[in-house]
C-alpha cells in the first residue's frame, strides 16, 4: 500500500460514485494490457489491506516461512545453508574473500536506513558516515577491515531503534563472536525488526484510516469498477435472490397471488435478507458477491459459530423435553452439557458424514451425563425407551429439514434479523428456557455480524441503490413506493 493513500472525495450526495456502467454488457471482458491488469491487482490489493486494516482491530503482519518438513522448507534450508557455508569458506581463506561479506554489509545498511523516520537525521548521517561502502571497499583491498568493528555498530544502531520485545535478541547478538554466524543473525533480527515498524505504521495509520475509511473504499472500488465494468454482476444476481425470497415471504400468508394483496417490498428488508444468506452461503448455488468479498473469511466463521450455536441449542431443547427441566437446574449439568457438546461439535461442520458421526457420539455422551445426573437425586433415574429417544433424536440433528434444528434455525434467524433492523432485543423471538442458556453468544454473534453488515452497507450503499431500484421498479411499471436505503 502507498504510504499516501488516495484521498476520496468529501462524503456528500454529489461525490457518491457514478454508475452508469451498470447497464453494461456483461460478456467476455475486453482485453486489457499487461499494465491495466496490473494496475488493477495493485487496486484490489490496497483496496483489501485498507479494509482489514480498519475492520480488524488485531490485523498485524507476522514472519512466514514454509514449514522444516515441507519441499519448500527443505529447499530454502539447503539453499541458505549453502550460502552461508560459502560465506565461511571465503572468510576462512587466506588471504580472506570478503566480496560477499561487502555485499551483505550494504543489504544490512539499507536495511537499517528503511527503519528511520525522519527525524533520524543525525543517525542517517552517522550511518552513511561508518557504512561508506566506497571507504569499506578501500579497507577490503588494502586488508584492514575490521568487521567485528563494524558488526558492534550495527548492533547498536539495532539497539537503538528496535523495540523493547527485541532487547533478548540484541543482546544475544552481543555474544555472538563468529562472523558469519553474526551476521546471519543480524538479518534474521533485522527482519524481525521491520516486521516490527510495518506494524507500528499500521497502529499509526488506523486512526487516519477510520476517519475516511467508507470514501476510500468507495472511490478504490469505483476505480475496479472502472476497470471491470462486469464487477457487481454477482453483487446482482446475490440481491435478486434475496428479492426473490422477500416477495414470497410477503405473498405466503395470502391465498391470492394477486400483486395488490401484497405490501410494498422494502429494499432494507431485501438487503437484510442478502445479508443474512451470507451466514448460510452455499458455493455450489452462485458466485459470491463482489461487495462482501472482503469479508467472506469473517462471515463465513461467524456462519460456522451460527451452525454450531443451533445444534448446541438443539441439543438443550432436546434434553430438556426429555428429562425435564429439572435437570438443568442442577449444579454443574448445564455446563458440563454444553462443554461436551462445543467439544465433540467442533469441526464438524465441513463434511455431512463428519456430523452424522459426531451427533452419533454426542448421543452417547449426553445419555452418560443425563444418567450420571440423576443417578446422585436419590436413585431417580429415566425409562429405557426415553433414554433411546433421546439419542435417536440427537443423532438425527445433523438433516438439515431436521424439525427441531428447523425450529431452532427459524429462532436464530428471527433474532440476528431483529439486531439488524436495530430493534430491541424484546422484538426477537422469544426462545425456550433452556435456549437462553446460548443467548449469550448468540448476541455476540449478532453484534460482529451487525458491524460487518453496517460498514458494508455505508460503504457499498451507493452501488446497491440503483440494483435494488432496478429490481423493486423494473422499467414499464411505475415507480411507486418508497425507496429505503
Amino acid at each position: 500500500m502507498p504510504n499516501q493513500m488516495d484521498e476520496a472525495p468529501e462524503d456528500s450526495p454529489a461525490d457518491l460514485p457514478c454508475l452508469e456502467k451498470l447497464d453494461s454488457p456483461t460478456g467476455s471482458p475486453p482485453t486489457a494490457s499487461l499494465s491495466s491488469l496490473m494496475e488493477l491487482e495493485n487496486c484490489v490489493s490496497n483496496l483489501s489491506l485498507a479494509h482489514e486494516i480498519v475492520v480488524n482491530r488485531d490485523f498485524c503482519f507476522k514472519p512466514q516461512s514454509p514449514p522444516t518438513d515441507s519441499l519448500e522448507g527443505r529447499v530454502t534450508e539447503i539453499v541458505h545453508r549453502a550460502f552461508w557455508d560459502s560465506l565461511q569458506e571465503q572468510l576462512n581463506g587466506d588471504p580472506p574473500n570478503y566480496n560477499h561479506a561487502v555485499i551483505l554489509l550494504q543489504e544490512v545498511k539499507s536495511m537499517l536506513l528503511s527503519l528511520l523516520l525522519p527525524g533520524h537525521v543525525r543517525l542517517r548521517s552517522q550511518l552513511d558516515e561508518v557504512l561508506d561502502m566506497e571507504l569499506i571497499q578501500q579497507e577490503v583491498n588494502h586488508g584492514a577491515l575490521d568487521l567485528h568493528r563494524l558488526a558492534g555498530y550495527i548492533i547498536n544502531t539495532m539497539a537503538s531503534l528496535c523495540a523493547p520485545v527485541r532487547d533478548q535478541e540484541i543482546r544475544a547478538l552481543r555474544d555472538l563472536k563468529e562472523p558469519v554466524e553474526l551476521l546471519r543473525e543480524i538479518f534474521r533480527v533485522l527482519g524481525l525488526m521491520k516486521t516490527d515498524m510495518v506494524n507500528f505504521t499500521i497502529q499509526s495509520l488506523r486512526p487516519h484510516l477510520l476517519q475516511q475509511a467508507v470514501q476510500y473504499e468507495r472511490a478504490k472500488f469505483q476505480q475496479i469498477l472502472d476497470k471491470q465494468p462486469a464487477s457487481l454482476d454477482n453483487t446482482t444476481a446475490w440481491l435478486q435472490a434475496a428479492m426473490s425470497e422477500e416477495a414470497s415471504a410477503l405473498r405466503a400468508p395470502s391465498e391470492s397471488p394477486s400483486p395488490d394483496s401484497q405490501g410494498p417490498i422494502s429494499a432494507t428488508a431485501v438487503l437484510n435478507r442478502a445479508y443474512m444468506h451470507l451466514l448460510h452461503w452455499d458455493a455450489q448455488d452462485q458466485k459470491y458477491p463482489e461487495t462482501v468479498l472482503m469479508d467472506r473469511a469473517r462471515l463465513d466463521a461467524l456462519g460456522q459459530q451460527l451452525q454450531m450455536l443451533v445444534l448446541e441449542a438443539s441439543v438443550l431443547l432436546l434434553t430438556n423435553a426429555q428429562c425435564g427441566g429439572a435437570i438443568f437446574s442442577l449444579q454443574g449439568f448445564v455446563g458440563k452439557l454444553r462443554q461436551s457438546v462445543a467439544a465433540l461439535l467442533e469441526g464438524s461442520h465441513t463434511r455431512e458424514a463428519d456430523l452424522k458421526r459426531a451427533l452419533l457420539g454426542l448421543g452417547e455422551t449426553v445419555l452418560q451425563q443425563v444418567t450420571e445426573a440423576l443417578s446422585g437425586q436419590r436413585g431417580a433415574s429415566l425409562p429405557q425407551e426415553s433414554l433411546d429417544l433421546l439419542k435417536g433424536q440427537i443423532s438425527e440433528l445433523w438433516k438439515h429439514n431436521n424439525p427441531v434444528r428447523t425450529l431452532i434455525g427459524e429462532r436464530v434467524q428471527g433474532f440476528l434479523q431483529a439486531m439488524l433492523q436495530g430493534g430491541p432485543a424484546k422484538r426477537s423471538p422469544e426462545l425456550p428456557a433452556p435456549l437462553r442458556l446460548v443467548s449469550a453468544e448468540l448476541a455476540e454473534l449478532g453484534m460482529a455480524f451487525g458491524r460487518i453488515v453496517h460498514f458494508n452497507r455505508t460503504v457499498f450503499g451507493p452501488f446497491y441503490a440503483p440494483i435494488l431500484r432496478k429490481l423493486l421498479f423494473p422499467p414499464g411499471e411505475a415507480e411507486t413506493g418508497e425507496d429505503s436505503r
